[in-house]
């Protein structure tokens, strides 16, 4: 299959490749690699061919998490993640007819709104009475090599290219000038971590509970999963409970292990409200993909999902707006505005689901709140007072609209 990773197919997904990325530890940008885009990538399928190349440690960077947590990114060279995103072009052919229809991370033509309206199905028109919500810890750091050779043998053959995704296996990171190698784990942020990880959770996670838990079940079990954010929909509790159980013991065989404090099974759905209020409790909500998932009820008083945008999604974008404020305070208000508006409309994209009207329209006045203090800090205040304000052209930003009404 190495054969596939020619000259003309690297120049091919050059073109697809994100020009934005930072430099690697070699500190080389997308833009100096491209000057001499042919000949750079002449020398690669040159070294491709003689079975020299050796694939570059990956630079280290922290990014903030929430709440005072950190992440781990890796940061591959320009060369080292053209290469990674040729090899995952091919991986993805060969896996995308294996993997399942309820995986929906990393995926063509699949996003996290598929995911979404997918679990919503679920819970609108299945019958399920209990949700089993389940947070890995540090997945990308966990992803045992050994397991992960084994399950790309299943299905590729081709000596040269395992031995190439092997190199990257073990490239090992650096950070503050010190090279750190790891048995375990897919670094974050190279282009062949997604598939990986990906066909990791196919093999330990999907085909398991397809094949293993679903037949066992009594009622009917439905999982959602976007790459390592999973849910289970299960009918009846004593499934949810076995599961539980059963996950652990199954996660703990291929190195991983689940966030004991984030995971658990909750009664949730359309008829756990008036099955809770006997005990005189109400349903408990679930976060999944940034979202709070809430037992609610339509005017008919009919059971209603309503998802909003999770309260430490909103408070990381405000903070982030807040920050650029700070930064660009002196910038042309016309410049400004049009940034602001960029942000907002990048928030609302993803979040513009049915019921999030209010929640966004709280997020649109907050941000202009953040604006005219900013202003207030650099001009006069007789030009910053609200009836000024709203009748400035370049103070309107674009207000929320339902941009997913099917999700």
């Amino acid at each position: 299959m190495v054969h596939l990773l020619t000259p003309e197919f690297l120049k091919e997904t050059w073109q697809k490749l994100n020009k934005r990325g930072a430099a690697g530890v070699d500190r080389q940008t997308i833009a100096e690699y491209s000057r001499n885009l042919g000949s750079n990538i002449g020398d690669l399928h040159r070294r491709l061919e003689e079975r020299s190349y050796q694939a570059p440690h990956v630079r280290r960077v922290w990014i903030t998490k929430g709440e005072g947590k950190l992440r781990p990114l890796g940061i591959p060279t320009v060369e080292d993640r053209l290469l990674q995103a040729a090899v995952a072009r091919i991986l993805n052919a060969v896996y995308e007819p294996d993997f399942r229809d309820f995986s929906y991370g990393y995926r063509p033509n699949r996003s996290a709104h598929d995911a979404l309206r997918a679990l919503r199905g679920h819970l609108i028109g299945g019958k399920v009475m209990q949700i089993f919500e389940a947070d890995i810890h540090s997945y990308f750091d966990r992803v045992n090599h050994d397991w992960m050779r084994k399950m790309l043998r299943h299905r590729i053959s081709d000596p040269v290219l395992l031995r190439l995704i092997d190199k990257w296996l073990r490239a090992g990171v650096m950070e503050n000038g010190l090279k750190v190698l790891s048995e375990d784990g897919v670094p974050q942020g190279g282009p062949i971590s997604c598939i990986l990880s990906n066909i990791y959770l196919h093999y330990v996670l999907d085909l398991w509970f397809e094949k293993r838990v679903k037949p066992a079940c009594k009622g009917e079990a439905y999982l959602v999963r976007y790459v390592d954010d999973f849910v289970v929909g299960f009918q009846y509790k004593d499934d949810a409970d076995q599961f539980g159980q059963w996950l652990t013991e199954r996660f703990k065989k291929f190195s991983i292990e689940l966030a004991s404090e984030k995971t658990r099974r909750i009664t949730f759905g359309r008829f756990a409200r008036e099955r809770l209020s006997v005990i005189g409790q109400k349903p408990e909500e679930f976060t999944f993909l940034d979202f709070r998932h809430i037992c609610g009820k339509d005017r008919q008083g009919k059971f209603a999902l309503i998802r909003l945008p999770n309260n430490k999604s909103c408070r990381r974008f405000l903070d982030r707006v807040k920050t650029w404020l700070t930064i660009h305070m002196h910038w042309k208000v016309r410049d400004q505005q049009k940034h602001l508006s960029s942000m907002l409309l990048g928030f609302y994209q993803y979040y513009a689901l049915p019921h999030c009207g209010a929640k966004l329209y709280g997020i649109h006045g907050q941000v202009e709140r953040y604006w005219r203090r900013t202003l207030m800090r650099r001009s006069q205040r007789s030009k910053t007072h609200w009836s000024y304000l709203v009748k400035q052209s370049w103070f309107v930003l674009p207000t929320p609209v339902s941009l997913h009404p099917g999700v």
